[in-house]
């Protein structure tokens, strides 16, 4: 019984840290989201850019943001 209840345990924390990746409308960003974390790939227009985009990464570990930096690139 005890096994059993471990297996299942297990199964579980491997199915939370599994991410499903998702394409945003935004110009090219990739989020990947799981039940413990999410991670953004950043690559959006932005418009106060002449010719311009944003690169960088977020991440968010259970509900709390620990890493943001996107970086404005393209032509000026």
């Amino acid at each position: 019984m005890r096994k059993k209840v471990i297996r299942i345990l297990a199964i579980l924390i491997i199915m939370m840290l599994i991410p499903i990746p998702m394409r945003l409308k935004d110009g090219g960003s990739v989020e990947y989201k799981a039940v413990l974390y999410k991670i953004t790939r950043i690559h959006r227009l932005n418009e106060q850019y002449e010719g311009g985009y944003e690169n960088g990464w977020k991440v968010i570990i259970l509900g709390m943001q620990v890493y943001n930096k996107t970086i404005p690139t393209g032509n000026k």
